[in-house]
């Protein structure tokens, strides 16, 4: 696990709920999902920017 890093989760989420988190780390992003986070993923700021379009055009709707 990265210590000291603040992570972030979406204000859609509450308290109790289990989400992705995402934290901004020497030039990369880092997720994690806030019931395991000892498990961390890492992505460039192009590539979550890519995936955040694609949410926002619908693409993955077919997933949920």
């Amino acid at each position: 696990m990265v210590e000291g890093i603040c992570w972030q989760k979406s204000s859609y989420s509450n308290e109790n709920m289990n989400c992705v988190e995402l934290a901004p780390h020497d030039g990369l992003i880092l997720m994690r999902e806030s019931d395991d986070p000892d498990t961390v993923v890492t992505t460039t700021p192009e590539k979550l920017r890519a995936f955040i379009l694609g949410v926002r055009a619908g693409e993955f709707d077919h997933l949920v």
